[in-house]
């Protein structure tokens, strides 16, 4: 079995959980994206990470993320429960774009999205944004502030990545599990108020 076969019977609802919840993370290479995956998971998180070795050094561009010395290679899973009866589900994507051809994957049946950004690399964050507006999965966008040289407000990372009316910014620490939690729990309630709005929607 390999590591997408068994994520995908992780994420069977069992007794205990009657609902389960797919969301993807996404955004650029080094924003955090397992490290947020693997704070919040209530189950040991499923990792594809590989160190990054020297025959990649001209597709593995670390400016601002100097220190890392590993990447995803196909994606990161975890799970954690937001209440009783209601389970997440959470697909890491990875953030190399020569990796992208795995994100229609990850995001099919996902009720929304988790773009990391890191404002040391926020263009990073352009392709993920493009990628959920076009398939209009709702999504918001997390400013992890752990590693910042100084803070950014929300409606500036809002303004910078010229980013849809309504699209939630929240700024966050990938590494605190309460922290990542409440992002997760925005998500949800960001991507309720987007399909109540469609189902009521008037025809024409």
């Amino acid at each position: 079995m390999n590591a997408a076969q068994g994520a995908r019977e992780d994420a069977r609802p069992g007794p205990d959980s009657p609902l389960g919840l797919k969301i993807v993370v996404a955004g650029g290479f080094g924003a955090g994206k397992t490290t947020l995956v693997g704070a919040v998971s209530e189950s040991r998180p499923l990792r594809t990470e590989e160190r990054l070795s020297q025959a990649g050094e001209s597709l593995d561009v670390t400016g601002g993320v100097a220190d890392k010395s590993t990447t995803t290679v196909a994606m990161d899973f975890g799970r954690i429960a937001i209440r009783q009866g209601l389970s997440l589900y959470l697909f890491g994507t990875p953030g190399q774009d020569r990796f992208w051809f795995l994100w229609d994957d990850l995001s099919d049946g996902a009720l929304g999205a988790v773009v990391l950004a890191d404002t040391r690399r926020l263009a990073d964050c352009f392709p993920a944004v493009d990628y959920f507006e076009r398939r209009a999965l709702p999504f918001l966008v997390a400013v992890n502030c752990f590693a910042q040289e100084r803070s950014y407000g929300a409606d500036e990372v809002a303004r910078a990545l010229d980013l849809d009316r309504g699209t939630p910014v929240v700024l966050c620490d990938a590494r605190d599990r309460d922290s990542g939690k409440e992002v997760l729990i925005r998500l949800v309630e960001h991507a309720g108020r987007r399909h109540t709005a469609r189902r009521v929607r008037p025809a024409g």
